[in-house]
């Protein structure tokens, strides 16, 4: 895999400028080499009636991730394609953290995996979710 020249500093002011993200707060804790990961402190505004992490949530860090990932092998200008969700376990408190890596590449698109661990208050880690997608360059523009 070819790498961008896209640090962990850009990728971060990327994700710093998604209004969406500033509700959740998910932040970016790595971004190279075909990887990305992302991680977001659960809070109450995170949880569903029943008091576990709701599914959008997970699925957020899925898409997220998963484009960042692409977006160290195909440069900053994509957008996410389409994705699936698995999910495994519940999670209630703690931390999540989304780990995607790119596992196939073409010229104007990729395809990554994702992994989502609950990372409890006592550093055990459950895996919740599972996800896999697709991200492609937009040539430069924005697609609405």
């Amino acid at each position: 895999m070819s790498s961008t020249n896209i640090g962990l500093t850009s990728a971060a002011q990327v994700l710093a400028s998604q209004p969406f993200n500033n509700l959740v707060g998910a932040t970016i804790e790595r971004f190279e080499g075909g990887e990305a990961i992302l991680e977001l402190e659960i809070r109450d505004c995170h949880r569903q009636q029943y008091g576990v992490v709701h599914g959008g949530v997970l699925a957020y860090l899925v898409d997220n991730a998963l484009t960042f990932a692409c977006g160290t092998v195909l440069g900053a200008d994509i957008i996410t394609e389409g994705m699936s969700v698995t999910y495994s376990r519940t999670a209630r408190v703690g931390r999540l953290r989304a780990t995607a890596t790119v596992v196939e590449q073409g010229r104007s698109g990729a395809s990554s995996t994702v992994v989502i661990h609950n990372v409890m208050p006592d550093g055990t880690e459950r895996q919740c979710a599972v996800g896999q997608g697709s991200a492609v360059a937009t040539g430069g523009g924005r697609s609405s």
